[in-house]
């Protein structure tokens, strides 16, 4: 499966658009452009593992970095900043990585 399997390439793509200048990234408006927000939490567990490139069931502040590459395959990287944000935002316990929960979470803030 794949991530235009649950969110439509347009909404993809706009969401993507938005954020192309560094340090434009802000996760809440990526997830309501994406059409991320409006997905079961089901759904939001398979955009999850999708996302968790390494399949470890968190994703590391290492694999945020390429957060939107894992949309499309040349979107930038994002800033040590953006990075650290959202990781900030996320990671509710701590433990410096987002679990499926906290990504649930945050998703449907």
């Amino acid at each position: 499966m794949s991530l235009t399997d649950l969110l439509s390439p347009s909404d993809i793509a706009a969401a993507l658009r938005d954020c192309q200048a560094p340090d434009s990234f802000s996760p809440k408006k990526f997830f309501q452009i994406s059409g991320m927000s409006k997905k079961s939490s089901s759904q939001l567990k398979e955009i999850f593992r999708i996302l968790d490139n390494d399949q470890s069931g968190f994703i590391e502040e290492d694999e945020l970095k390429y957060f939107l590459q894992r949309f499309e395959g040349g979107a930038r990287v994002l800033t040590s900043s953006e990075t650290k944000t959202f990781l900030a935002a996320a990671d509710h316990d701590g433990d410096g990585k987002i679990g499926a929960e906290e990504f649930q979470e945050m998703v449907q803030a």
